[in-house]
């Protein structure tokens, strides 16, 4: 019975990722093919004025641009089928490739600040709701609701000016020292240029879970059965320990693995004010050039990441609450 659950849980998921897959790939090509800016005029830049119409002609059709958007998209659907995601316009290297290198760079970053901004949130959260209506709460809060209404880029702006141009203690950009070799990098220096952004990215993460994280708590602080527990004498940060944290982690979780989302939009600002070369900054780089392969790639990729992230956060209920089964 429970591998039944398990079958049908799978095939419902890869099912619903196929669809969503779908639909991100045709709104996104239709939209990017609908633009107003011409991609061979983007690709050629400032030179387009010493350019022949013949030359031109012979461009759009190196990148397929010269056939209609039904025959692209087609064309494009059965390459994806074989595992080829194009060529990119601005990189000349395939699709896959980019958003490989690219990535590898920006997941070290996420990670870093997917883990600190929930064990941050959840810890202030459990703090702001145990202590709730005492100054600690109201400095909490405050830090919450100023972090949720702050821009992410103005948020890195700032941290960039502190640490950076004032204090000089990280450096101002790029993932490693401008000019030495990738392979004479090591692990410190990466560590050291990875530190901001990845701050930067979990700071503002932490707002959503804090204040969640501090309403389920007060919540379940007045439920009878904590009621009861405190009258046989258990102390307050006992009842949150015994009673308080499973119903805690699950909202948790489910919002942690909903940010990834949010995370990945953060990262591409981020990227930007810091000269970080990652995924984000290649995505502007796309946008800004008309790349459609790449950009088209880039959000069929984000959608799987997010929605696998999604997806694990279903398989993790179980081991955290035993009472949960799949399919129940």
């Amino acid at each position: 019975m429970q591998l039944r659950r398990i079958l049908v849980f799978t095939t419902q998921k890869l099912l619903r990722l196929g669809l969503l897959l779908l639909a991100v790939a045709i709104f996104t090509f239709v939209l990017l093919s609908l633009s107003p800016i011409d991609p061979v005029q983007a690709y050629i830049g400032a030179d387009m004025m010493q350019i022949s119409p013949e030359q031109r002609q012979l461009i759009a059709e190196r990148w397929g641009l010269d056939q209609p958007m039904l025959l692209r998209f087609g064309d494009w659907l059965g390459q994806l089928a074989q595992g080829n995601w194009g060529t990119s316009m601005v990189f000349n290297q395939p699709v896959g490739a980019v958003i490989a290198s690219r990535f590898s760079l920006s997941v070290q970053m996420l990670a870093i600040a997917w883990l600190l901004s929930g064990l941050l949130g959840l810890g202030l959260g459990i703090v702001a709701g145990a202590l709730a209506g005492t100054w600690i709460d109201r400095a909490i809060r405050l830090y919450a609701y100023t972090l949720a209404s702050s821009p992410t880029f103005w948020v890195a702006l700032l941290l960039l000016i502190v640490f950076s141009v004032s204090l000089k203690v990280t450096p101002i950009c790029c993932a490693a020292p401008p000019g030495q070799l990738a392979a004479d990098v090591t692990f410190w220096q990466h560590l050291h240029h990875l530190l901001l952004p990845a701050l930067t990215l979990s700071i503002i993460g932490v707002a959503s879970i804090t204040l969640h994280t501090r309403q389920k708590l007060i919540d379940v602080l007045h439920s009878d059965y904590v009621l009861f527990a405190r009258a046989q004498g258990e102390s307050l940060w006992g009842v949150i320990h015994h009673h308080g944290l499973r119903n805690l982690i699950l909202p948790a979780l489910t919002l942690q693995f909903a940010s990834l989302s949010e995370l990945f939009g953060g990262a591409v600002l981020v990227e930007q004010v810091f000269a970080y070369p990652g995924l984000g900054e290649a995505t502007v780089q796309a946008a800004l050039r008309s790349d459609i392969p790449l950009l088209v790639g880039i959000v069929f990729f984000s959608a799987l990441f997010v929605y696998t992230g999604n997806t694990l956060a279903d398989l993790a209920y179980p081991l955290i609450d035993p009472r949960i089964r799949l399919g129940g």
